[in-house]
Formats: structure tokens, C-alpha cells, sequence
């Protein structure tokens, strides 16, 4: 079964049991008649999310759970789905339901297309009319465009949460909490391509965001000097062959 497996979607879970039960229908409707999995990654949830999810596992047997003895945040919880993941695609999603998993397929094959780039390593939603607070809309705007000014990512839309990558590359990068907000940049630092699509984008299902603009402000100043710096130090080899 893991052999034959093409796709893997890793969704990281923090407090969303009013959520999962959609979203994994959705995921399944989405992605039915392809080889895939989900890797669920509840990040120490103080609600039933994890119970929930148990309990699903007898409906949909592509579901695993992975569970966090402790909160880790949300990068640490995509890791760990990515390292427990079997496919060599990897599909994310946010738990929160605003991703549509029915964007999956199209991210899936212009990442594998036959004429792809060669060295197209990601492809990346961006979120063609977001469906949140005008407050959040704003943050978002101004933390990205300082942050395409730093990087020169050309990522317009780093908090999008739905991406499909290839694992191997995905597992060579250095590990930083909140660095799923900077894959982009990343992913280009080690000289791959990323594409981006346009995706729908939908209301939040039940709950109440993990973030907020002024929580993120601190961190983000201190993650941007953080990749600066990685950038800064990284050699690229142009590729290596075995003599």
C-alpha cells in the first residue's frame, strides 16, 4: 500500500473538532479514485479534536492520526505529518476548513505535470478573494509585502496553507518553528522553482483563529532576520554527480 501511494495531504490541528469531520470528507471526495492518505496531526488539542479524529479512522481507512504529547505550533505539527507521510507529494491544508480541498488535484498536477520544469519543486495556493476580517486582510497585506521586499520570494500570499510539494525536498530544508510561512523562499534559496495558483478561499467552519495580527508581529520580525540570515549563508552547488 505505501509503495503504491502518490499523494499525501498533512493537515496540522490545533482545537478544531468542529472541523475534521468535513474536511475529511471533502479531502476524500476530493482526492476519491487516487492513491493517497491523510496524515492528521492534532497539536496537543484541549477539545475533542483527537477523539474525533479516532473515531473517524473506522470510516476512512487512508486516515492517520498523529498526536503531539505537547503543543508544538503549527510548523512543528506540518513536520511531523511530513515525516510520517509515505507518498513522494506531499498536499497541506489548514485544519481550519478556509482551504478548499477541492483545489488538491489541480496543485497536484501542475506540480507533476509532464512538462514541468525540472526543477519545480512546490506549487502554492494563493487565495484569489479571502474570506476573512478586514483587519486580518490588512495584517496579512503588510506583513507580506515587507517580507517580499526582504526575500524577493515573489510570494504575495505566505499565510496561504495550501501547497503540494515533493517530501524529499521538502525534509531537506532547515526546521524553524513558523517556517511554513517562508517555504517559498526556501524552497528558492536551494535553487528550486515555485509556482502558485489561484484558490478558492471560504469562510472559517466553527472555532476561533490560532492568530492574531499583533501576536504574529513579534515573531515575524525575529523569524524574517532568521531567514535573512539562512539565505545569506547557504552555498548552492548548481547540483552534485557521482563520479
Amino acid at each position: 500500500m505505501a509503495n503504491s501511494l502518490e499523494f499525501s495531504i498533512v493537515v496540522p490541528l490545533h482545537n478544531e473538532a468542529g472541523n475534521v469531520t468535513r474536511l475529511i470528507e471533502e479531502i476524500a471526495r476530493a482526492l476519491d479514485g487516487r492513491a493517497f492518505e491523510m496524515v492528521f496531526v492534532d497539536d496537543a488539542s484541549t477539545d475533542d479534536t483527537r477523539a474525533v479524529l479516532v473515531e473517524l479512522k473506522t470510516r476512512f481507512p487512508m486516515l492517520r492520526v498523529v498526536g503531539h504529547r505537547k503543543n508544538a505550533g503549527q510548523s512543528r505539527a506540518i513536520r511531523s505529518g511530513v515525516l510520517a507521510a509515505r507518498a513522494p507529494v506531499i498536499g497541506t491544508l489548514d485544519g481550519d476548513g478556509q482551504n478548499d480541498p477541492a483545489d488538491l488535484p489541480d496543485l497536484y498536477r501542475a506540480l507533476t505535470r509532464a512538462d514541468a520544469p525540472h526543477d519545480l519543486k512546490m506549487v502554492m495556493g494563493r487565495r484569489a478573494s479571502r474570506k476573512d476580517t478586514a483587519w486580518k486582510r490588512f495584517g496579512s497585506r503588510f506583513a507580506n509585502n515587507i517580507r517580499m521586499r526582504l526575500l524577493n520570494d515573489d510570494c504575495d500570499d505566505s499565510g496561504c496553507g495550501i501547497k503540494a510539494f515533493y517530501r524529499d525536498t521538502y525534509v531537506s530544508l532547515p526546521y524553524f518553528d513558523h517556517m511554513h510561512r517562508y517555504m517559498p523562499a526556501l524552497f528558492r534559496a536551494e535553487g528550486h522553482k515555485v509556482e502558485y495558483r489561484d484558490v478558492n478561499h471560504r469562510p472559517r467552519g466553527t472555532g476561533t483563529s490560532n492568530y492574531t495580527n499583533f501576536g504574529r508581529l513579534g515573531d515575524a520580525l525575529s523569524d524574517l532576520r532568521g531567514v535573512m540570515w539562512l539565505i545569506r549563508r547557504r552555498r548552492n552547488p548548481g547540483g552534485a554527480d557521482e563520479l
